[in-house]
């Protein structure tokens, strides 16, 4: 079966399973993976408050972002990075006048267990902690984690010597699951995704300007939603919400369209 076909069809298979989703939901949203911990408690939050539903799905920005491309029901959506969003924007699949930029993160460098923090300005610990074991990354041309995470790599000197050794996952909490569960000894997470497992520790956090600024923008979908759509991206800017991703290690940005 040629690939572009069954990826088509993948396409297709989540789409119906979103339209079920919307079906019994006043209220979907396609979210990057990151997000799932803070998410799920915000929307638990708003559920209480309206009584209204909300449906999650979580998976990587760029997988998201082809779905809603191809027509999938999604009535929000949060990226992990701005380039997915301009996609879609570009398309005219944005409600105008709808997306903010909502949350900021950090990326670090976490190890199976726990640990204390080290210094990564020397560019050859990383590969002399590896050894010859795999570093845990989202896919790294496509996913935000793995493309922040790359460029971090570059910026820092280690892409050429690590690059062999890159176990590439489909969204960011699969490459933090792959440091959970000690299949490999560090990964290149969000800090969020960090503080969500008891089972990893960080061991550096990247510095700012070695990668591009790690920005969650958030946009409703031309076509889809309504007055419950509106609602939950109004509480999503709220300072209930606010507090949610604060507790969870997020950064809150200026809502302001």
């Amino acid at each position: 079966m040629p690939f572009r076909f069954l990826l088509f069809l993948l396409i297709c298979a989540s789409g119906l399973w979103g339209a079920r989703a919307a079906s019994a939901a006043d209220v979907t949203v396609f979210a990057a993976a990151s997000l799932k911990t803070a998410l799920d408690e915000a929307a638990r939050e708003f559920e209480a408050q309206t009584g209204m539903d909300v449906a999650l799905s979580y998976a990587g920005s760029s997988a998201l972002a082809r779905q809603i491309q191809y027509g999938a029901p999604a009535d929000l959506f949060v990226s992990a990075n701005v380039d997915w969003m301009d996609v879609l924007q570009e398309d005219g699949l944005l409600v105008s006048g709808s997306r903010v930029d909502l949350l900021g993160n950090d990326l670090v460098l976490v190890a199976f267990g726990t640990g204390t923090p080290v210094d990564l300005s020397d560019p050859t610990d990383l590969p002399a902690r590896l050894g010859g074991d795999y570093l845990a990354m989202a896919l790294v041309d496509a996913v935000p984690a793995g493309l922040y995470g790359k460029a971090a790599l570059q910026s820092l000197g280690l892409w050429d010597s690590v690059q062999g050794q890159v176990a590439q996952s489909d969204n960011v909490r699969s490459a933090l699951a792959l440091v959970a569960t000690g299949e490999a000894p560090l990964g290149v997470v969000y800090a969020t995704d960090a503080q969500s497992s008891e089972h990893v520790h960080v061991v550096a956090t990247f510095p700012e300007d070695s990668h591009p600024p790690i920005i969650y923008p958030m946009a409703e979908i031309a076509g889809h939603g309504g007055e419950a759509t509106q609602a939950f991206r109004d509480f999503l800017t709220s300072e209930s919400a606010r507090d949610v991703f604060v507790t969870h290690g997020f950064t809150v940005l200026d809502t302001t369209p």
